[in-house]
């Protein structure tokens, strides 16, 4: 097969290369946070959204689990959601290798540490594809270095993946596999093959899989270009299959689990794909454009102008210029195709944005501007076609709002260096003084506009999306409170309803209903929907529920109440301190007489009742009047209407607890001096029930509503709980319930009472996975009472024993052991046949500058 490189390549440069990609990068990259003064060089959080609310509390529990000081283990998560799965969480947001490097640094400097991983996975990825543009084709080292920086900090990495930075391990995949394409048509390093394609699944399977892709079609594209015969084709088509499969195998332990999680998981609700307007498009390929439902397809001037230039380039053969210039073209059009959308995002729709694949074609991108640069400088026609067409994408993007006045600025400053480093660099031909200035040209103008760009970004994020605060005293406060209190697994301590951010008890400590990942499981939560419980993000975010009900069904025994977190969108700041609040409650296993088979209804408070098994709550009818005294029918209130504020009316015992149901309302409710705040925009968001005070002894209820967008009041809104007759239900509780539980990551064992009958009920959800054993017998999957685990009881075992596997792991694990036996096969067998062949009589030396071969005559 004809090869264009030789197959080491030359190892000095793409050291070199890789080595200044990487420095180029992390430089960079750190220089435009001091531009836009953000964490860790200025007082600008960089924590926004998923950052905050799941990369940051899950690199926080992982360092709790390397040093030892987390509830759960690798199996089961006992701080989130009653009781998660981790193993698909930690594939997901934990896998990468970067990830063990916060162990290294103090809890409290969790987000220096994410900080630090960032800039180290952006730089690796850097080195990665420099490494990469040397081995497809020699060139100048420097100009490998360069491009492999603009791979590095495209619009991707700098608008969507800096702050999803489990993302970032797909950046770093994409340029190794490949390479081990490169390895596959040269028929060499199978095993380290094998090794990379594990290594990238592992570290994020969801864009492992893109990086996949693109590295089959760029495998493609090079089989087609170097046309091989039908055979070798095909032999090289099976080599690649079975490196890749191979590698997918060995990481099945991990990616099956993953899969398998994801089936398991809340369907949430998400907007189906939208096409970005072509204007938009092509707005994003230039500097200090942003916009969040739009692929970043930035580069860098200098590599969209090589790229551009490469149809026009007469000194690139005909069909690397045609087949490059194709392919770039193809997947970018895959990018705005509902079906083959669907097909880069693994046929799952993705929450947010639809571009997270962008990465894939901002590394061809570079590769075709490696093409249209490794062959020779464009000549004076390549960079005239290139600029046209520059002028000519800048004016149909002009039209986009995303481009702002900023960014003319810095695109004719970019578009002069570029060009006239490229102009230099074409002139110079062996004068060294002429091409070293190209070079800092060149490398000064990459480094500008995208230091630039990347300070812009981070500051229109800000000003776009929610942010949160860095670790400091308010976590500080929280994680002394929950600390205090906690009791596990006697009971659970909650860390309260006015959380930080949505993985609270990751991040501070405790055990509660909170839990945001894209494995939160349907059963979780249907059940804490139906027991009044609030979610964001479509359903994939849990919040926790301040009520007396669930905490006595979950064993809640200890509650954090929190001051308003002035980093909250607008929240009044307070400095106030954390409190705790005690409840007497059941241990997390008890007993109840019979399974109720009713299934749950459209009442959060009698759905709760069903679980507790007491009639604890009065719900009242309710009346709802308009801000002029009118009754309102429909129930519909709010903005964008006459009837702006409501008055809800209701009857209640003397004493009892008031409680509110309104999870399609957003604006404040007020009654007898308390105020809580609700927040619901149906279909992303859903406001929890919250208590409101006591019921006067006129048994008159009357809550004020403020609204601050068009809302409706649900039938059946008001809950009153009688608090002594809930007393006496969890006294009773816990006289029939286990007298001790012990819980070690994925088993909890509990001893009953003699003679208990009925069913035991684990206050943890009836996810997939768990099996239990009364006594000395056979384990079985568990039953589910209203979503929680339950174990049939005949009176006469006192022991009980749950334990959790989670689906895919067995099957994971066996697949895993099979590609390592095949693995090992295919790389010990050709060792031993050639060891076993007769040494050859002589050996023949090649001529100078090929390796030595051993002929046998």
């Amino acid at each position: 097969m004809d090869r264009t490189a030789s197959p080491d390549g030359c190892r000095k440069p793409a050291r070199a290369a890789a080595l200044l990609a990487a420095a180029v990068a992390a430089t960079v990259y750190c220089a435009a946070g001091i531009l836009a003064r953000s964490f860790p060089f200025g007082p600008r959080t960089r924590t926004v959204n998923d950052l905050g609310n799941q990369y940051v509390p899950y690199h926080a529990h992982l360092w709790d689990l390397l040093h030892g000081h987390t509830d759960g283990g690798l199996l089961v998560n006992w701080q989130s959601g009653y009781g998660a799965s981790f193993l698909p969480d930690l594939g997901m947001y934990v896998g990468s290798p970067f990830a063990l490097l916060v162990a290294l640094f103090p809890r409290d400097e969790i987000d220096l540490a994410v900080y630090v991983i960032t800039v180290l996975k952006i730089a690796c990825a850097a080195a990665a594809m420099a490494w990469l543009l040397l081995t497809l084709r020699p060139g100048r080292w420097w100009a490998a270095g360069l491009l492999g920086a603009s791979y590095a900090l495209c619009g991707w990495t700098l608008a969507d993946a800096d702050y999803n930075l489990m993302w970032l391990d797909g950046l770093i995949a994409l340029p190794l596999l490949c390479l081990v394409g490169e390895w596959t048509l040269g028929r060499r390093r199978r095993a380290a093959g094998v090794l990379l394609v594990a290594l990238a699944w592992i570290a994020n399977f969801y864009t492992a899989y893109m990086a996949t892709l693109g590295a089959g079609l760029f495998l493609l594209l090079r089989l087609l270009l170097a046309r091989p015969s039908r055979r070798e084709a095909l032999a090289t088509a099976g080599r690649a299959v079975l490196t890749a499969v191979l590698g997918m195998g060995l990481a099945a332990p991990l990616a099956i689990v993953i899969y398998l999680g994801t089936k398991h998981a809340s369907p949430g609700h998400f907007r189906q794909f939208t096409r970005a307007p072509a204007d938009d498009l092509l707005a994003r390929l230039l500097p200090t454009t942003y916009g969040f439902g739009t692929p970043g397809l930035y580069v860098g001037i200098t590599a969209l102008v090589l790229a551009l230039a490469l149809p026009f380039h007469r000194a690139v053969p005909g069909r690397v210029r045609a087949g490059w210039t194709a392919l770039v073209l193809a997947v970018t059009l895959s990018l705005q195709w509902a079906p083959t959308s669907l097909a880069w995002h693994a046929f799952a729709v993705p929450q947010g944005s639809s571009y997270r694949q962008t990465f894939v074609l901002c590394g061809l991108l570079v590769i075709a501007a490696w093409h249209a640069l490794a062959y020779g400088p464009p000549d004076w026609r390549a960079l005239g076609a290139a600029t046209a067409l520059l002028a000519a994408i800048t004016a149909v993007a002009s039209r986009s709002t995303l481009v702002r006045p900023a960014t003319w600025p810095v695109l004719l400053l970019a578009v002069a260096g570029t060009l006239g480093g490229l102009a230099l660099l074409y002139r110079a031909g062996p004068r060294t003084r002429l091409a070293g200035l190209a070079v800092v040209i060149l490398l000064g103008t990459q480094a500008g506009e995208a230091a630039v760009t990347s300070a812009d970004t981070t500051k229109l994020r800000l000003e776009l999306l929610d942010d949160y605060a860095p670790w400091g005293q308010r976590q500080d406060r929280q994680a002394a409170a929950i600390a205090g209190a906690d009791g596990w697994p006697r009971y659970r301590t909650d860390p309260g309803r006015e959380q930080t951010v949505a993985n609270d008890p990751l991040l501070v400590g405790g055990q509660g209903a909170q839990y945001y990942s894209s494995f939160t499981s349907d059963v979780l939560y249907r059940t804490l929907t139906a027991l009044g419980g609030g979610w964001t993000s479509g359903g994939r975010s849990l919040q926790s529920l301040d009520n007396a009900v669930t905490d006595v069904v979950f064993s809640v025994g200890a509650r954090v109440h929190n001051p308003p977190d002035p980093y909250r969108t607008h929240r009044p700041a307070d400095d106030g301190p954390s409190t705790v609040t005690r409840r007497a409650v059941p241990p997390l296993v008890t007993v109840r007489p019979a399974a109720d088979p009713a299934p749950f209804g459209p009442s959060p408070y009698r759905n709760q009742e069903l679980l507790l098994g007491t009639r604890v709550y009065t719900v009242p009818r309710v009346t709802v009047y308009d801000d002029t005294g009118r009754p309102v029918a429909d129930g519909q209130v709010g903005t964008g209407s006459a009837r702006t504020r409501a008055t809800v009316t209701a009857r209640c015992p003397a004493g009892t607890q008031v409680h509110l149901w309104v999870p399609y309302f957003s604006g404040t409710a007020r009654f007898s001096g308390a105020a809580a705040r609700f927040d619901s925009s149906y279909p992303r968001n859903r406001a929890p029930m919250a208590p409101l005070g006591r019921t006067p002894a006129s048994g008159q209820v009357r809550i004020q509503l403020t609204p601050n967008r068009p809302s409706s009041i649900s039938t059946g809104a008001v809950g009153c709980l009688d608090t002594a007759r809930l007393s006496t239900a969890a006294a009773r509780l816990t006289a029939t319930g286990a007298t001790e539980v012990t819980v070690s990551d994925g088993t909890v064992r509990a001893v009953l009472p003699a003679h208990s009958k009925g069913i035991a009920v684990l206050a943890a959800p009836r996810i997939a996975g768990w099996r239990c054993a009364t006594g000395d017998g056979p384990a079985r999957p568990a039953l589910n009472h209203h979503g929680l685990v339950a174990v049939p009881l005949d009176g006469t075992s006192t022991s009980l024993t749950c334990t959790f596997h989670p689906p895919g792991l067995r099957l994971g694990t066996a697949v895993g052991a099979v590609s390592l036996v095949t693995l090992v096969l295919l790389t010990v067998i050709p060792g031993v046949r050639r060891r076993r062949t007769p040494r050859p009589d002589f050996l023949v030396t090649a001529t100078e500058g090929e390796r030595t071969k051993d002929l046998i005559p």
